[in-house]
């Protein structure tokens, strides 16, 4: 299992939010470039959120993450504010590998299907739920449709995998909902990236061992604020020994 870091930009600074807030903004770095630098070549993937692009439903930080592409390669996923073609395929120019699309896959499923043809294994779906439902804009609305039942019906595409989010843990360090994350994968066939609530290596060594299709855990505060190393993540993303 991959250990992807994350990196959140909000003002053009790194951060953090607790359960999806806004009000609740922890700044880690005023230059996320660099930091993005210190983690090249330790990981294969960075995570990268645009949040004012995912409130405002348009990229914002392209200069940004272009910046962020060339200090850390060629392994940067993007999201937040991915809504229309145009858009996946500016960051798509920029150098980034994936983009991540959330809200479009319940707004607008066949542009979904529209971008994952065009740019097959390049398209992640951001699968993002609060008890099982999934949210959209930026985690301010619920959907009504539950998590399960939307990767379903994205299951044909040909995606490079979907990235669940159990809200209510994101930011907290409390632990992933491992079990639902497994079980995403097992219903639905399609790859899943674990999100939201990673804290210690002992959680990572749990996602490791849930499934073979639980094939990456994003990994976010407890890298920012050094509960464990970039290095003792990656060894215990390998399973406990």
């Amino acid at each position: 299992m991959q250990v992807i870091p994350a990196i959140d930009l909000l003002d053009g600074k790194a951060v953090r939010l607790r359960q999806g807030r806004y009000d609740e903004v922890t700044v880690y770095s005023d230059d996320p470039a660099a930091l993005a630098e210190s983690w090249a070549g330790a990981v294969e993937r960075l995570h990268v959120v645009d949040l004012e692009g995912a409130r405002s439903g348009r990229a914002v930080q392209g200069e940004l993450v272009r910046a962020i592409v060339r200090a850390f390669g060629g392994g940067v996923q993007v999201g937040g504010g991915v809504r229309s073609l145009e858009a996946a395929e500016s960051y798509l120019q920029l150098g980034v590998a994936r983009v991540v699309l959330g809200t479009a896959a319940i707004r607008d499923p066949a542009l979904v299907a529209r971008i994952a043809e065009a740019y097959p294994q390049q398209v992640i779906v951001g699968v993002d739920a609060r008890k099982g439902e999934v949210a959209t804009d930026g985690w301010l609305e619920q959907s009504g449709k539950r998590a399960v039942d939307l990767v379903r019906e994205l299951s044909k595409l040909p995606l490079a995998a979907v990235l669940y989010t159990d809200i209510d843990r994101d930011g907290t360090e409390v632990g992933p909902n491992v079990e639902e994350t497994a079980r995403l994968w097992r219903e639905t066939g399609v790859p899943v990236i674990a999100s939201g609530g990673v804290g210690t290596l002992e959680h990572l060594r749990a996602l490791s061992v849930s499934g073979e299709g639980v094939v990456a855990a994003i990994v976010g505060r407890a890298i920012h604020e050094k509960r464990f190393s970039l290095a003792e993540a990656v060894e215990a993303a390998r399973g406990p020994k």
